[in-house]
């Protein structure tokens, strides 16, 4: 029987390439995106591949899209081995300074679509999860979020101070630690993943690495062995920071 994973954003970018590297692997994908049309469109692509795939509706400012992403899964599927939170957002420029302007309305959006809908995704799923064998959470952070990366001397990522941003994916991380911790004695893993700096709709034309080889670190910690690690942070096969 195949195992089940939902990507949420998963009809372009990362989440697509994730879903296309699962579904090489037998995984049965469900896409979940903001616009159904579009994620039918990517699922049909999938499915032209040879995979089976699926879309359902999932926009993380609908607050009744955690209950029906949770309905339609135990109602089809009964069970959920992997959960990919891909969806994000940035409204600031990634590449500036955005800690004595920032709004707070864009605070609270980023905030809410990076943090509090993932958690509350998560926290409906986990009864779906815990039926798996060896469930696997991913969540989709980003160096930006090392808060040791940024304060070290002649960091990397000097430039990129989108304050919002950046601390949505640390707070992020919390969650992921203190996830993991929780569920330290189940058969589920939670892992933070830095896919790169990826050529995406938030990345921009200047990042270095090309949307195809974006899927790795998702891929790993998507299907570790019950050997693997919990409650970390990498990136393909290194561990950062927090």
């Amino acid at each position: 029987m195949s195992k089940i994973a939902l990507i949420t954003g998963g009809n372009r970018g990362i989440g697509f390439e994730t879903a296309k590297a699962l579904g090489a692997q037998g995984v049965h994908i469900i896409l979940g995106c903001r616009d159904l049309t579009k994620g039918k469109t990517a699922a049909e692509q999938l499915q032209a591949l040879g995979y089976q795939a699926e879309a359902i509706e999932y926009d993380a400012d609908d607050t009744r899209a955690a209950e029906s992403v949770y309905r339609y899964i135990e109602q089809h599927h009964g069970v959920l081995d992997i959960l990919v939170n891909n969806a994000g957002l940035i409204e600031e420029n990634l590449l500036g300074e955005s800690t004595t302007s920032v709004s707070p309305q864009v605070l609270q959006h980023t905030f809410h679509t990076n943090l509090f809908a993932v958690v509350e995704l998560t926290q409906k799923l986990l009864p779906l999860l815990m039926k798996s064998v060896a469930g696997r959470i991913v969540n989709l952070s980003s160096i930006v979020g090392s808060l040791t990366i940024h304060s070290m001397q002649n960091s990397p990522i000097a430039p990129a101070k989108a304050f919002a941003y950046n601390a949505s994916k640390t707070a992020l991380n919390a969650f992921t630690v203190h996830l993991a911790h929780e569920l330290r004695d189940t058969n589920i893993k939670v892992n933070s993943a830095h896919p790169g700096w990826v050529k995406t709709e938030l990345g921009g034309p200047h990042a270095p690495m090309e949307i195809a080889e974006s899927y790795k670190t998702s891929l790993r910690l998507a299907t570790l062995d019950n050997h693997g690690p919990t409650g970390g942070f990498f990136h393909e096969n290194d561990s950062l920071p927090w």
